[in-house]
């Protein structure tokens, strides 16, 4: 049996693990933390993340865990709609919708269905072998891992890839993102975008509302100052900020400037340690569900197979990537002309059109999926 070491246990490790061991590989997984915890407020799912879910086995247990977007758009800061998501329509055209959950829940089912995790386990050098070589990594505890095949799904500040690609590096944006749970019941989702500011919201299970907001980080306010910052712009807004519950998440947004390939000898890049991304497009989470699912259908013990998932998935991964910086960009655009522009642009799409540009991000129906079963 082929052994593997998945480094990190956040969302894209676990999927990987899920992946690799339904195809026969014997699987490690390594993970700093002790115990393996996600931290996050929500998380949206895209019908791509929930066909890469089904694969994997769990995408039903996902769903059930969730509660489907109830449509959305997006909206100036006074409310006016600039556009809308039908989600009746993307259900027919996609065969689902938008599944929205806590992101510890979902961390919670993948590390269930993923198998033992060595938490508390720190990577401190991969040798990344080659053709005649296996692969070698050391722990922090002086312990030594031989595998025909390296995962690094350390995230966006990997080591894995700060040892073997020193020319990927993380770019900041001037951007801080705050994200919270509030209690309380919502009517319509979507973004909302100001003057350098937006926000978003999204309706959790048990009647919660899920709410990300974004500010130039020179400025930015505590996590206490959202409500006073937020106070007029459109319902609900101010009213989900006096319902907060538990803790108000904030860091600065970055994303990875491209490294000069995803494999070297037997280690594979993944997930944020490949292609970290900015959440504008809801897409960091299912390109690397994507990567996981490609990863094991293409992994062998020859090098050639790297190769063969990195032509799958490099270059739809990337450019998702540029595009959701590119779309960050806009929505965070602070002077008058330039907003007013940006407004006109985006309430003059016709909804047609729209919904194709979202089928070409989401991929066709058609690559649902199969079980990963070997």
């Amino acid at each position: 049996m082929a052994r593997a070491v998945v480094v990190g246990a956040g969302l894209g490790g676990l999927a990987t693990a899920v992946a690799l061991r339904r195809r026969g590989w014997d699987v490690t997984v390594l993970e700093r933390g002790d115990p393996p915890r996600a931290a996050g407020a929500g998380i949206a799912l895209w019908p791509n993340a929930l066909r890469a879910l089904d694969a994997l086995g769990v995408g039903a247990d996902v769903r059930a865990a969730g509660t489907v977007e109830i449509g959305g758009g997006v909206r100036t800061a006074s409310g006016r709609w600039l556009a809308r998501l039908d989600a009746d329509d993307l259900r027919r055209r996609q065969g689902d919708g938008v599944v929205v959950l806590p992101r510890p829940d979902l961390h919670a089912l993948l590390l269930a269905a993923a198998g033992p995790v060595r938490a508390g386990t720190a990577v401190d050098l991969v040798e990344p072998g080659d053709a005649d070589t296996s692969a070698l990594v050391h722990d922090d505890a002086g312990g030594r891992y031989e595998a025909e095949l390296v995962v690094a799904a350390d995230g966006l500040r990997s080591r894995v890839r700060e040892g073997l690609w020193p020319d990927a590096t993380v770019r900041g944006t001037g951007r801080t993102a705050f994200r919270l749970v509030a209690d309380h019941v919502l009517d319509a989702g979507g973004e909302s975008w100001g003057r350098g500011d937006y926000v978003g919201l999204a309706p959790l299970p048990g009647g919660r509302t899920y709410l990300w907001a974004v500010v130039p980080t020179a400025g930015a306010p505590a996590p206490a100052g959202l409500r006073e910052r937020f106070a007029g712009w459109h319902h609900p807004i101010p009213a989900v900020l006096d319902a907060v519950v538990g803790p108000v998440l904030a860091h600065p947004l970055a994303d990875l400037r491209p490294p000069s390939s995803w494999h070297r000898g037997r280690v594979a890049l993944l997930g944020d340690a490949a292609h970290a991304m900015t959440p504008n497009l809801g897409q960091g989470a299912a390109q690397a569900f994507l990567d996981a699912v490609a990863l094991a259908e293409e992994a062998t013990d020859d090098l050639a197979s790297l190769a063969a998932y990195e032509r799958r998935r490099r270059p739809v991964a990337e450019a998702v990537a540029a595009r959701s910086r590119r779309a960050g960009e806009v929505a965070a655009w602070r002077s008058p002309l330039a907003v007013a522009l940006r407004d006109g642009l985006v309430a003059a799409v016709p909804a047609r059109a729209a919904a194709a540009a979202l089928d070409r991000l989401l991929g066709a129906p058609a690559t649902a999926a199969r079980t990963m079963d070997a």
